[in-house]
């Protein structure tokens, strides 16, 4: 049995938080770079520029790529055969989240109730999702969200009947209502399957996903690239300003349903979608 102690986990979120509100994913950077020779709007690439520039700012002077810092997500990993030892798993991860906003100087944006909106003043507590795996290693998987994005998901529990195309509408609709409130272009995480929580669980995990990695499925990945065509036909593009250049993404995960659903779920991401991983 291999064990691990919890600052070594503490230190590690610190250092996540504050590499993910400051460095840019290179397969989003990538894409953006793709986006500013396809894009046909010259104020649609006069954006693009300026969103690679802010990247390039908050790299080399250490500042968030976002005013909005997010709140964190993280997906644990837990091998099995992996001990914690030293105290509270949960805890030394929202401490990590706690040391890296103060240390980053990051904007703290999470109130501690829903409709009483008083500030933690830390950042914490941070939503967390916990799978057993096989193992001795502990993964984590960081994602500062914003709510600009966040705000304009949705979820559907469709019925069987609707099938992919119901699927494909969706999407799009969802796409189209959010038009430039989710500070385009965009990246998109689909959750299709499961239960009602399950489905927008995929759509948040499917956000980590390299946009440079499509579905390992071929039918998933067909329906990906489709998806992604038709939305960055909408016309929106860049800040919502109009263009060809609507989302950089869309990353499908599935999961086993009941019979008589098929639940959906779309996750949002803006153009920068922050998310970093570990394995300790």
């Amino acid at each position: 049995m291999r064990s691990i102690h919890v600052s070594k986990i503490t230190e590690a979120v610190e250092n996540l938080c504050i590499e993910a509100n400051l460095i840019l994913n290179r397969d989003i950077r990538e894409a953006l770079e793709k986006a500013e020779k396809a894009e046909e709007s010259e104020t649609g690439r006069s954006i693009l520029q300026s969103l690679i520039k802010n990247a390039d700012i908050a790299a080399d002077d250490k500042l968030a790529i976002c005013q909005d810092t997010g709140m964190v997500i993280i997906f644990v990993e837990l091998g099995q055969e992996l001990q914690v030892t030293g105290g509270s798993l949960e805890n030394a991860l929202n401490q990590g989240v706690r040391q890296g906003y103060k240390k980053g100087y990051l904007r703290n944006s999470v109130v501690e109730d829903p409709l009483r909106r008083n500030n933690t003043g830390d950042n914490t507590p941070a939503v967390i999702y916990y799978n057993i795996v096989e193992g001795d290693r502990l993964t984590l998987h960081i994602a500062p969200k914003g709510f600009g994005s966040e705000n304009m998901s949705a979820l559907k529990m469709l019925k069987p009947s609707d099938g992919v195309e119901g699927v494909k509408k969706f999407v799009i609709d969802t796409v189209r209502q959010a038009g430039p409130n989710p500070c385009p272009p965009i990246i998109l995480g689909v959750g299709i399957g499961g239960s009602m929580d399950k489905a927008a669980v995929l759509a948040k995990r499917a956000l980590m996903r390299p946009i440079d990695k499509r579905n390992p499925d071929p039918y998933y990945k067909d329906l990906e690239e489709e998806l992604l065509d038709s939305i960055n036909r909408l016309g929106i593009g860049p800040a919502g300003l109009g263009g060809r250049i609507t989302a950089l993404g869309v990353n499908i995960d599935v999961y086993p349903t009941h019979i008589a659903g098929l639940p959906v779920a779309v996750n949002i991401g803006c153009h920068v979608t922050r998310h970093k991983s570990i394995t300790l």
